[in-house]
């Protein structure tokens, strides 16, 4: 690999990493689907514990270590979106409070 000093670049040799141009409607889409599939995650990480921790109490797994390290994944990530929510509301609230 060749390593060019920066005096050897010119104005058009790099090409900023720039997100594709969206609409409206692409944005609300895209923002919908990974929405859609965080909250699928975290529901998925909650059902995980539950489970883990069923089969704990009944006996049918002996491994304590990986039911706490799952109920704390599930935590950490119920936590996560928890806090997410709280910044949304906020910024919400102000842009709501914005004068135009």
């Amino acid at each position: 690999m060749e390593i060019k000093s920066i005096s050897t670049y010119q104005a058009g040799d790099v090409t900023p990493n720039r997100p594709k141009t969206m609409t409206v409607s692409e944005a609300q889409q895209s923002f919908k689907s990974n929405l859609k599939n965080a909250i699928e995650q975290v529901n998925r990480s909650q059902i995980e514990s539950d489970e883990k921790t069923t089969a704990l109490a009944n006996g049918q797994i002996n491994n304590l270590h990986d039911v706490m390290i799952t109920a704390q994944k599930a935590s950490i990530t119920l936590q996560t979106a928890v806090e997410m929510q709280k910044k949304v509301i906020d910024a919400y609230n102000e842009v709501m409070r914005m004068q135009v």
